[in-house]
């Protein structure tokens, strides 16, 4: 038997959705932010503020990365979206971390970077890069640099860029 709809029960749901949709955009951007915060370089030095590590956890603990990357080459973690989310406006596709766990010969470079399907242009990411002593690559083969470190995944057409922070794009400008 069907029963009939309240006012009241109409609105507890629009409130209860709407609190939904707001707790995962306040989510979304915090999370957004954290991986933002692990990017950027530390007035003076060639370090990071933030730890990417941490980042990480916080994608995983929302449920938009496994626990465990996708695939570990080399002394990089690749982590592949499973759930959309953003990055400077455009969609973020993929976050890898470079850390030596192991010594497996030279060299490692720690730090993190992300893969983006382009929304628009890259100017913020240029912008971006620039001012955090970040490697942007901007037409990236996402297919074809999945499929260089084993990652067997389908790859909707678009334009792709990637950002690398790591401690080697920091240092590119001292010399």
């Amino acid at each position: 038997m069907l029963k009939r709809i309240t006012p009241r029960h109409a609105l507890t749901c629009l409130l209860l959705a709407a609190c939904t949709s707001f707790a995962f955009a306040t989510t979304g951007q915090e999370l957004e932010s954290g991986l933002l915060h692990a990017l950027q370089l530390k007035k003076g030095t060639t370090e990071r503020t933030g730890t990417s590590g941490k980042a990480i956890g916080a994608y995983v603990r929302a449920g938009l990365l496994d626990k465990k990357p996708n695939q570990r080459y080399d002394y990089t973690d690749y982590y592949l979206l499973k759930k959309p989310a953003t990055f400077l406006g455009h969609e973020l596709v993929l976050i890898e971390e470079e850390y030596m766990a192991q010594y497996i010969g030279c060299c490692v470079s720690p730090g993190a970077g992300v893969t983006v399907k382009v929304h628009g242009n890259t100017q913020n990411l240029a912008q971006f890069a620039r001012a955090n002593r970040c490697t942007l690559t901007d037409n990236v083969d996402f297919a074809h640099e999945l499929r260089e470190i084993a990652i067997r995944n389908k790859v909707p057409k678009g334009h792709y860029a990637s950002l690398s922070c790591r401690e080697r794009d920091a240092q590119q400008d001292e010399s």
